[in-house]
């Protein structure tokens, strides 16, 4: 059976306490008081993209035309009280070219002091002489106009509670996860843009870097931030190997490293703070044994009849436990827009893990008891998560279908 690639969640935000938003914005903002009642009762909104890593496309475009923002988390589109950043024109951004930290600027706006918790991204339609305003280009492929969602004219809805402090900026990035966000359409060719997004407070400081060696196929490697099993924020290495997850929030993270061909690399126990936390350099690059790899796939159906009927919201994720933990997750994406199918290549060998210290090399061990085992999980709005075994230790391909 071929398994395609996949369909996506429709929009996700990350939710901050108004306290912890307010802490981090004032440690990423600008000066500036007021001179007058107007000046000091208001402060400044400042925007910017980046991106996450694509999963087998050489560009992915989006044209953007504004950013809105409202203090209700539910003000529809025609309220009052809304506030823009208007691009004087729209600007196609491709989002692959986003990553490592690296920001296309949107804008800034005044805005008056207080609490927000929406935020709406306005991409243009694909239309007339724009035809490919929001674009994919698969790796090999032709450029191909993505499908848009149909309230896009309102606008992508973030939730996101921040706080605008008087007479000071506040400093928010919107992570655009390419690889989540562009869903294959079955056999038919096209492509669907469902996005996903994080809002994200501009710190730089709290950022992880490192390098991995230039030997490992560096266009299919991926170095995640992740915390209990879930991805904060990822990124592909540079050309060199180095490679920078800025914009963390503080804590301490789980670093999972992926590449084709080769076994899952897992850092444990690395700080994000007030200063970059470097967990490798160009001649300590992180290096990870050769693997053969293996398929994992299914459906995801609903139902007794017959046919049973798809369910294509869903979002699939490979996971594996390590001995004496944690749980990492070692790949992630929607099923497929049409047929509901997924489809992960995963390591068959053992993953290696090393434990952060710093000023210190890692030091690797491999897990061999984890070698070829999987958790394959199923999540999908308003159904209870499903999770399945997978063991590829003996076998090329495994397939996992879920039902609900």
């Amino acid at each position: 059976m071929e398994f395609e690639n996949t369909k996506v969640r429709w929009v996700r935000g990350l939710q901050w306490s108004a306290a912890a938003v307010a802490a981090a914005v004032l440690a990423a903002c600008g000066g500036g008081g007021g001179g007058g009642s107007s000046a000091a009762a208001d402060g400044t909104l400042r925007v910017a993209l980046t991106d996450a890593p694509s999963c087998g496309y050489d560009h992915v475009w989006v044209t953007v035309e504004k950013v809105r923002v409202h203090q209700s988390s539910s003000a529809a589109d025609a309220d009052t009280g809304w506030a823009e950043i208007t691009l004087a024109t729209p600007r196609r951004v491709d989002l692959l070219a986003l990553t490592n930290g690296a920001l296309e600027e949107l804008g800034s706006t005044q805005l008056a002091a207080g609490s927000y918790s929406q935020i709406r991204l306005v991409l243009s339609a694909n239309s007339g002489t724009n035809a490919t305003a929001n674009a994919v280009q698969p790796t090999g492929g032709a450029v191909t106009a993505l499908t848009t969602p149909s309230g896009q004219q309102s606008g992508l809805k973030l939730q996101a509670n921040f706080v605008v402090a008087s007479g000071q900026t506040a400093d928010l990035v919107l992570d655009f996860d390419a690889c989540k966000s562009v869903v294959k359409a079955g056999n038919s060719g096209q492509y669907i843009l469902k996005p996903v997004m994080t809002v994200l407070p501009r710190v730089t400081s709290s950022t992880i870097q490192g390098a991995v060696a230039t030997t490992l196929p560096l266009a299919k490697t991926t170095v995640a931030a992740q915390q209990n099993g879930v991805t904060v924020r990822s990124t592909t290495p540079d050309a060199t190997g180095n490679f920078a997850l800025p914009y963390l929030p503080i804590g301490t993270y789980t670093l999972v490293i992926t590449s084709d061909a080769h076994a899952t690399g897992v850092v444990t126990g690395v700080p994000s703070g007030s200063t970059p936390t470097v967990v490798s350099t160009p001649t300590t690059a992180i290096t990870l044994p050769t693997s053969t790899m293996a398929d994992i796939g299914g459906v995801v159906t609903s139902g007794t009849a017959i046919p049973p009927v798809l369910v294509t919201d869903a979002t699939a994720r490979a996971l594996q436990a390590l001995t004496g933990g944690p749980t990492i997750e070692v790949a992630s994406k929607p099923v497929d827009g049409l047929l509901a199918s997924y489809q992960f290549r995963v390591p068959v060998a053992a993953p290696v893990k090393a434990a952060y210290a710093a000023g210190s090399a890692l030091t690797w061990t491999a897990d061999t008891a984890g070698a070829g085992k999987y958790t394959i999980q199923i999540q999908a709005p308003g159904r209870a998560t499903q999770d399945k075994p997978a063991d590829v230790s003996a076998s090329s391909a495994v397939t996992v279908n879920f039902g609900y």
